[in-house]
Order: C-alpha cells, then structure tokens, then sequence
C-alpha cells in the first residue's frame, strides 16, 4: 500500500493554505494602509479651527 496520494494531498493543503496565508495578509495590510492615506487626507484637509482657539487664550 502507497501512500504517495495522501502525502501529495498534504502537500498541496499545505500550499494552499500558506498561499491563502499570504494572501490574506497582503490583502489586509493593502486595505490599512489605505485607511490611513484617507485619514490623513481628510485630516490635511480639515480646517484647524481649534487653532484659532488655542492661540487667544
């Protein structure tokens, strides 16, 4: 008895999931650095009007 097609297949779920792993991490760290370019655009683009506050006290 061969175990050549069990091993194959562990194999291959190994991959795929180290792939998908990958991936999905990529994907993820895409997605907040996005996050934060947005946020810091609609933080630039924000009046400071707190500032006009802080200065005359």
């Amino acid at each position: 008895m061969s175990y050549l097609n069990y091993v194959i297949a562990a194999y291959a779920v190994f991959v795929l999931v180290l792939g998908w792993d990958y991936l999905a991490t990529r994907l993820q760290i895409r997605r907040e650095l996005r996050g934060a370019r947005l946020r810091a655009a609609r933080g630039a683009a924000r009046p400071a009007k707190n500032a006009a506050n802080e200065l005359s006290r």
